[in-house]
Parts: C-alpha cells; structure tokens; sequence
C-alpha cells in the first residue's frame, strides 16, 4: 500500500472546502480553503502534523478576523456608481418655464422635465440655473 503526502491530503481539504463556496456563495468557506491551501505547502516543506495544523487554523482564524470584516463593508457600501433618478439628484439644471412653488418646467441632461420649487416662496426665472435637491415621482424639486 502506497503512502499518500499529507499535502495532498491538504490540497483536497482545500478543493474540499471550495466546493461549499460555489455552492452557498459563503466567503468563509474560501478563507478555509486558504488556510488548507497553506498547509499543503508546509507539508511540501516537510512540517509536521502538528505544525500543519497549527498553520491551518492560523491562516483560517487570521483570514477571518482581518479579511471577513474587511469584505462586508465593502459590501455594505454598494456600488460607488449612482444611476437612475439618484444620479439626477445634485444634478445641475437649466429653467425653461418660470418655476415657483405650484411647478414649471426645467431641462435636466437634455430632457424636459417638470419641476417644483423647494422652498414654496421662490421662484426661477427661464435660463435661470438650479440645482436638483430631490426627484419625486416625475417632478423635480430644485433650488
């Protein structure tokens, strides 16, 4: 009977543990690949079980407490591109109609669109600039 090296034994731990990661899309399963990745190599440098082990569990628990937080609020931060109407907040504007507290009409990135003023007791005049504060429904509040 043939003796099969440990780090071959690592290696399919770590394919072993990739497979749960497509499967349920967790990156935890990755770190642990990782970490059995790292002690394939240290069983190809001759470590011990004992010392392969160790570097197991301490890549693994390293990749945890430093990437896992790390990866999360980069997911929790969303894409850095605003699109649809939260790109046309902040927008400038220019006046087409008068536009005062009961509406008008302004040309936002080369559309007409109606619009509304904030502060009810303001009122553009036609060429005018504005800025967009805030879209609602198909009507923009400007100031």
């Amino acid at each position: 009977m043939d003796f099969v090296d440990s780090w071959i034994w690592w290696l399919l731990a770590a394919v072993g543990l990739g497979i749960p990661l497509v499967l349920t899309a967790m990156p935890e399963f990755a770190m642990f690949a990782v970490g059995a990745g790292a002690a394939a190599a240290a069983a190809g440098l001759g470590v011990g079980v004992v010392g392969q082990f160790l570097i197991f569990v301490g890549v693994s628990v390293a990749l945890l407490v430093v990437v896992r937080p790390i990866a999360y609020r980069q997911l929790k931060q969303g894409p850095g591109i605003r699109t649809g109407i939260d790109a046309l907040t902040g927008a400038t504007a220019i006046v087409q109609e008068q536009v005062d507290g009961q509406g008008g009409r302004i040309k936002l990135n080369g559309e007409i669109w109606s619009a509304r003023a904030l502060n009810p007791g303001s009122v553009y005049e036609p060429g005018q600039q504005v800025d967009v504060v805030e879209i609602q429904g198909a009507t923009a509040l400007v100031v």
